[in-house]
């Protein structure tokens, strides 16, 4: 399977071969990228939400009116949730949110991600994303020129200090080295973008992960 490469002048700079069980999918599975999607995003959530129990609240635990007598109901502390100051009865408390999902699932969803890219179109693949000075204009005026807007970009092992810097000043365009690559980054934006170097290691990371 061939895909079109090009400069960041938007010319055209040969093909590159890449792996159609990586990049070629038909049947892109939703189930495997929601599973992915929902994965990751509980592996970052902080779940350092909590509240104070019974014995975390400061308050007073003499019993502060008669038994009986008052007209009113029956209290011993007044740390009780039904009281304003008192503890949360049954609220949130410090975890981890992070659940298991097999390698093979993890792996076999980012071959869809990239599938569905090259599926929808939405694929770009240049052939080195350099610059020779971090100006953000400059990338702007060759971003529109390639028609991209909304889009991941990944670069190989390091990214080009000169092309992250003028490209974090980009709305909506995120740059990452391959290392990087996840299906969550790939599904949030619209395009992808990635290099030759990219693809090569993305080819390497998935025959590493088969044992071959």
């Amino acid at each position: 399977m061939e895909l079109a490469v090009k400069t960041l002048d938007n010319k055209a700079a040969g093909k590159a071969t890449v792996d159609p069980a990586i990049f070629g999918l038909e049947d892109i599975r939703s189930d495997l990228l929601h599973r992915t999607v929902r994965w990751q995003l509980a592996k970052r959530q902080a779940g350092t939400h909590k509240t104070q129990r019974r014995d975390e609240v400061s308050v007073t635990t003499k019993k502060y009116i008669r038994q009986k007598g008052s007209g009113g109901a029956r209290h011993g502390a007044r740390n009780a949730g039904i009281f304003v100051g008192g503890a949360v009865a049954h609220g949130p408390r410090v975890r981890s949110h992070a659940h298991d999902l097999p390698k093979k699932v993890r792996k076999l969803a980012l071959a869809h991600a990239l599938s569905a890219k090259v599926k929808e179109g939405s694929l770009i693949v240049l052939n080195e994303a350099k610059l020779d000075e971090a100006k953000t204009k400059e990338l702007s005026v060759k971003f529109k020129a390639l028609g991209v807007e909304n889009a991941l970009i990944i670069g190989g092992a390091e990214v080009d200090a000169n092309f992250a810097k003028a490209a974090r000043n980009i709305p909506n365009i995120d740059v990452l080295p391959v290392a990087g690559l996840n299906v969550y980054d790939i599904l949030r934006r619209k395009q992808l973008v990635i290099t030759k170097d990219a693809l090569e290691a993305i080819g390497a990371r998935f025959d590493a992960k088969e044992g071959k």
